[in-house]
């Protein structure tokens, strides 16, 4: 099965995301099929940057989306039709 979730970057103290693509048994820092996004949480206002196009590619093919990047996704759609 394959997964859209988080991939902690940064340093401590100083984390950043990036919305990657994985196979859901690839380590959760490991390997990955596709780069989509990033997120930064200590970033005020926009704080994510996401391929919306990609996302609704692999959304169609099946990939399940974590809670956190669910969430994230949701906020980009509405901010896209606004």
């Amino acid at each position: 099965m394959v997964k859209i979730r988080l991939r902690r970057e940064g340093t401590k103290d100083r984390p950043y995301y990036r919305v990657v693509v994985a196979d859901s048994r690839a380590r959760k820092d490991g390997r990955f099929i596709e780069i989509v996004g990033n997120y930064d949480p200590l970033k005020d206002g926009d704080n994510y940057r996401l391929d919306l196009e990609k996302i609704e590619g692999w959304l169609s093919k099946g990939a399940q989306p974590s809670d956190t990047v669910r969430s994230i996704i949701k906020k980009a759609r509405a901010a896209a039709k606004a």
